[in-house]
């Protein structure tokens, strides 16, 4: 990918240095012709195309922020309750993310939803055992999140 982007930047130059002007819109068409360029040989390209990286980024990003604000919703109405009803616990979730980097992302990802903490990771990087708030809602809402976020995740790290 950081290949692919540097390509692109090295067309957009040699475009601006063909057009014989060294303007911003000049690089901009050629970073566009670039992009074209890159898409249609990519094919030939060892990874995957890296706007499609992005995009999976960019997906993953609102994907966290739709979860980030639903529990935090969910966070406030216990607050705002007069008298606080929660019966926190400790729960297990199975995961079938691979590789440290897609473990560890989703951990943090999780850790920053309010309303469950991820506790430990097992040793096989399989399980996660989380605290939530209030353990039935907490817990159905962890599942839901966890589906979300390892379909997006996976998107964004496995080359497929």
């Amino acid at each position: 990918m950081p290949m692919q982007i540097l390509i692109n930047l090295l067309i957009g130059f040699i475009w601006m240095f063909f057009q014989e002007s060294f303007s911003f819109l000049t690089f901009f068409s050629g970073y566009l012709f670039g992009i074209v360029v890159l898409f249609i040989l990519r094919r030939f390209l060892p990874h995957k195309f890296y706007l499609e990286s992005l995009v999976a980024i960019i997906h993953l990003f609102l994907v966290f922020i739709r979860e980030l604000f639903v529990s935090s919703v969910q966070v406030s109405r216990h607050i705002i309750k007069p008298k606080i009803d929660v019966t926190p616990g400790v729960f297990k979730l199975e995961t079938d993310l691979e590789g440290e980097l897609e473990v560890t992302l989703l951990a943090l990802l999780l850790n920053l939803t309010p309303g469950s903490v991820v506790m430990e990771v097992s040793d096989d990087n399989k399980r996660f055992y989380l605290h939530g708030i209030n353990l039935p809602s907490a817990k159905e809402s962890a599942y839901k999140s966890q589906k979300k976020l390892e379909t997006a995740i996976k998107r964004v790290t496995r080359n497929d």
